[in-house]
């Protein structure tokens, strides 16, 4: 294939996908379902851009998920998750072990007549599927800028987070199993899984302290080049932690954990950087997935497909679930049916099938279709519907206090230590009851005017500067108290934020009464 080609075909597939995911998001489909339906569109049953590697999916989505998850580790904070560190981490553990053992269990009894794949391949499969996927969390709870009630959302989101380990030990112990055709050895399993969580642990912990020192000491001329050290280092992390026995998933989220709450040089460029990061490795993982399927082998595994995705979402998921919460109080029975609800799957189960396929593992290209139709069901039906299941269980709330956007004619932003809160105002002819100067504004004390935007020109205006109807004005108040009470001095009414993937926006008008 000519680079000429292949650069045409990857342009084509990036635009289509970012287009598909933004007309997509109006109406609340989640930006990563569209992508895949974007690869299959493409894919050798589509347009007919033929894609069958293994090994080259298995290598895009383990690179794609190391970055996804210590970015999600960058912008989680410890003070968030911290009350929730007992929830979390038996949602990630023994709900994970639930989960599987329960599944592999009705998927024998139920469906495995039709199948005819045996017990331990019931329990691998189960396995591949057993951790919710921590892209499509991160991505569909914060794009959907759901404000959900009793810490569910860090929950959540250390849920999605910390369960890959324990499901990728399980997929491991099963194929070990499936090939050496003998008993389990269940206390070396379960040894192996206590030393690659104790070792990815300790792993991800000490590389991210080193990270924050090497990047608070190391001098480097181009400071654009410490995004890209940031991102050199989470890699070294997954990898040197593989070949020390240990967990590398685990490892680098808790690199990532470290990293986010320490104090280092060019902390807002670096999650800028991993922010366009992870949008790059979501939609490389997920457009990849979709050209490796073909939807016409679906059809044969339509019926268990469909059969394992209701056992999940209205079984056995809901029973690890309230298992897992069972000795925490503080969680009602709605918090329970809505986390119930957010088992997402996504591409860490198609990653670890094609894991089984890229072992030799019997029946694997039907466990692969199997584990891309339950994704693809799991998006669809949970994905969409979360803003709607947390409003009718009442678990999501309104802001307490709106977040501004960022400026789009002002490109300003501040570290997260600086209190102060900035934001852009147009100018009305409403505004200019008391005089149309700078000083006739009505702006309270501890607050600037610090730039105005006038047409394509930029200039910082003294309090006898004349205002003209549709200029942009920046303001800064020292903290967000004094911003809302400028807004309000100024006549500005606050809407409540339209969602929109990755974005949160407010509407600002003036009131002309």
């Amino acid at each position: 294939m000519q680079i000429e080609f292949f650069l045409l075909v990857i342009s084509i597939l990036f635009i289509a996908s970012i287009l598909a995911g933004k007309a997509g998001g109006r109406f609340g489909v989640p930006a990563l379902l569209l992508f895949l339906g974007v690869g299959m569109l493409f894919g050798s049953d589509g347009i007919g851009l033929h894609f069958d590697n293994i090994k080259v999916a298995q290598i895009v989505g383990t690179v794609a998920l190391s970055a996804i998850l210590f970015s999600g580790g960058l912008d989680t904070k410890i003070a968030d998750i911290k009350p929730v560190l007992g929830p979390g981490i038996s949602l990630a553990t023994l709900g994970v072990l639930v989960t599987a053992v329960a599944t592999g269990a009705v998927l024998w009894l139920v469906i495995d007549r039709r199948l005819g794949i045996g017990f331990m391949l019931c329990l691998l499969l189960a396995s591949t599927m057993s951790s919710t996927d921590s892209a499509s969390v991160f991505s569909i709870l914060r794009g959907k800028g759901l404000n959900l009630k009793h810490n569910l959302r860090p929950t959540l989101e250390l849920e999605s987070g910390a369960n890959d380990p324990m499901a990728y030990v399980l997929v491991l112990t099963f194929i070990g199993m499936v090939q050496q055709e003998g008993s389990p050895h269940w206390g070396g399993a379960i040894a192996m899984l206590l030393m690659q969580l104790a070792i990815g642990a300790v792993s991800g912990w000490a590389s991210g302290k080193g990270i924050v020192w090497m990047v608070n000491r190391i001098n480097v001329d181009n400071v654009s080049l410490y995004p890209i050290l940031v991102l050199a280092a989470s890699f070294f992390v997954f990898s040197a932690t593989y070949y020390l026995q240990g967990n590398s998933y685990l490892a680098v989220y808790i690199a990532g954990l470290v990293v986010g709450n320490s104090k280092f040089v060019h902390r807002r460029s670096t999650r800028n950087f991993f922010d366009g990061i992870t949008w790059l490795a979501q939609l490389s993982m997920f457009l990849t997935l979709g050209l490796l399927v073909n939807p016409s082998e679906l059809k044969s595994v339509l019926v268990p497909g469909l059969i394992v995705s209701f056992v999940m979402i209205f079984i056995t998921r809901p029973l690890s679930v309230f298992i897992s919460l069972a000795p925490f109080r503080r969680y009602t029975f709605k918090d329970r049916l809505f986390v119930s609800w957010v088992g997402l799957r996504g591409a860490v189960p198609i990653i670890f099938a094609i894991l089984c396929r890229a072992s030799g593992v019997p029946h694997s290209a039907e466990m692969f279709n199997i584990v891309f139709l339950c994704t693809l069901v799991s998006l669809v039906v949970q994905g969409t519907s979360l803003p709607l299941v947390a409003h009718w269980l009442d678990v999501s709330e309104a802001p307490e206090a709106p977040t501004r956007p960022a400026s789009s004619d002002f490109d300003i932003d501040f570290p997260e230590e600086i209190k102060s809160a900035a934001t852009e105002i147009e100018i009305t002819e409403p505004m200019f009851a008391g005089g149309s100067r700078l000083m006739d504004l009505r702006l309270p004390e501890k607050t600037l005017a610090i730039m105005v935007k006038r047409g394509d020109s930029f200039f910082v205006p003294t309090g006898k500067t004349l205002l003209h109807v549709g200029d942009r004005l920046m303001v800064l108040s020292d903290n967000q108290q004094g911003l809302d009470a400028t807004l309000k001095a100024l006549g500005v009414e606050l809407h409540q934020p339209v969602s929109e993937p990755r974005r949160k926006w407010y509407s600002v008008f003036f009131d002309d009464e």
